[in-house]
């Protein structure tokens, strides 16, 4: 299948390609998030019509992402977990503790944004978390403190 790609998708292409995917991964997600259009002529067409807008949507989507960045790249988070006397913690901290600490802070932001490259953290220490903001066009690092309960 043969799909338009409205935005920019990571792994697959930017705004007015034409990429070949799998027919699920067309109907399922790119055409019913509006991330894409089938590439049928008429669909080509209102494409290039929208071209400009879409490109202006994008530029100003990829310098809200910038300005997020920006504003959130000295951010040192800290947050308290239970942990044995070695330094283990019960459980561990994913994503969605540190959205939730990030939002204590002021700071909005989204679970898929976070990228822990080692997994969920089951230790005490400082960590450096990456965030992806507009796909993984904008990078900001933030440290983590993890302290003991």
């Amino acid at each position: 299948m043969e799909i338009i790609l409205l935005e920019q998708v990571p792994n697959l292409g930017n705004l007015g390609e034409k990429v070949r995917v799998k027919p699920g991964f067309g109907r399922n997600y790119l055409i019913p998030t509006k991330k894409g259009l089938p590439a049928t002529k008429a669909n080509m067409e209102r494409f290039e019509a929208r071209r400009a807008e879409l490109e202006e949507a994008a530029k100003q989507r990829l310098e809200e992402a910038k300005a997020r960045a920006a504003a959130i790249t000295d951010l040192k988070l800290t947050i308290a977990a239970h942990a044995g006397e070695e330094g283990r913690l019960f459980g561990s901290i994913g994503a969605h503790d540190i959205v939730q600490a990030a939002l204590q802070c002021g700071h909005k932001l989204k679970k898929n944004e976070v990228r822990l490259l080692e997994g969920p953290i089951r230790q005490i220490g400082e960590y450096e978390v990456e965030l992806h903001f507009v796909g993984d066009e904008v990078i900001a690092k933030i440290l983590l403190s993890v302290i003991a309960a």
